[in-house]
């Protein structure tokens, strides 16, 4: 998998590892580091953190026991809701490089749009980007308002907006408006497949049967088939996986690609169904 460069000229990977809730959610030991180390021995380069998944401490860890250079590796994570304001996310910025055990963070995002709290959250993100501490800052979760909102009081343009999406929850019109706007789209939660849903797994979009026959016609998993749907459409998926064989399998997708057809009928899968809680509401506490 090869990089993509951000509206400020830094290059981040095509895919990511996502780390929210390995093993149990808050769950920050042995076991945590021993996923996140596999995974970097897998060849992922992208570690997507955050600190409301109280994991920190353990993607730092795995991070000092590989044996990849720091520079060749991309270290996201996030100020939580109850850390947003200037001097809070200021403070909680420090804790989460404190935690991760890094001089500089690689991109550093809002996790959930406090509108309230946006344009203080957002000047202190400013200002660590200014400062050098980190090399690109972003959003998550942001409806076109809420990037509306920030894109009237920033002196610094996102680089990206991390947004749950999947082939049952596609978000064009929000892809659309990101594009035009130099923001790239990061998905969270790409195989629908979240154990904090109420949606069982037989109705997720990893057994969708259109996806399963496109899975059988190329050879692959079903989850490679809609990571490869995410990364032609320029979408940076971010998958969660803590078996060896889900790490590399999800990991593996240059040696296939969708034809024209096939990302169309996959696109047409869309029902709207978010998995996650809404943007901007109590449920959006809850969640990474």
């Amino acid at each position: 998998m090869g990089d993509i460069v951000l509206n400020n000229g830094v290059k981040i990977p095509s895919l990511g590892f996502g780390t929210a809730a390995i093993g149990e959610w808050q769950q920050d030991d042995d076991a945590v580091v021993s996923v996140i180390q596999s995974a970097i021995e897998s060849g992922y380069r992208y570690i997507d953190g955050s600190a409301v998944s109280g994991n920190e401490i353990s993607i730092g860890r795995a991070i000092k026991k590989s044996k990849i250079n720091r520079d060749e590796l991309f270290v996201v994570t996030k100020v939580w809701n109850g850390d947003q304001g200037y001097d809070a996310t200021l403070r909680a910025f420090e804790q989460s490089r404190l935690n991760l055990g890094l001089d500089v963070i690689d991109l550093y995002l809002i996790h959930w749009p406090i509108e309230d709290k946006l344009t203080e959250t957002w000047k202190a993100m400013e200002m660590l980007y200014e400062q050098k501490r980190v090399r690109a800052i972003g959003v998550s979760n942001f409806r076109i308002n809420d990037l509306e909102q920030l894109l009237a009081i920033s002196t610094v343009t996102p680089v990206c907006n991390q947004i749950e999406l999947h082939p049952y929850f596609s978000q064009s019109k929000l892809r659309k408006y990101c594009l035009e706007h130099s923001i790239q789209v990061i998905g969270w939660s790409p195989l629908g497949t979240g154990t904090w849903s109420n949606i069982t797994f037989e109705k997720k979009p990893i057994n969708d049967s259109v996806i399963q026959k496109i899975a059988h016609d190329h050879h692959v998993s079903a989850a490679q088939v809609i990571l490869r749907w995410n990364v032609q459409n320029n979408v940076i998926p971010v998958p969660k996986a803590e078996t060896e064989q889900h790490i590399k399998q999800n990991i593996c997708l240059d040696h296939f690609t969708l034809s024209d057809h096939e990302i169309k009928i996959i696109d047409e899968l869309n029902q709207n169904l978010r998995l996650g809680p809404i943007p901007g509401s109590s449920g959006s506490d809850q969640y990474a």
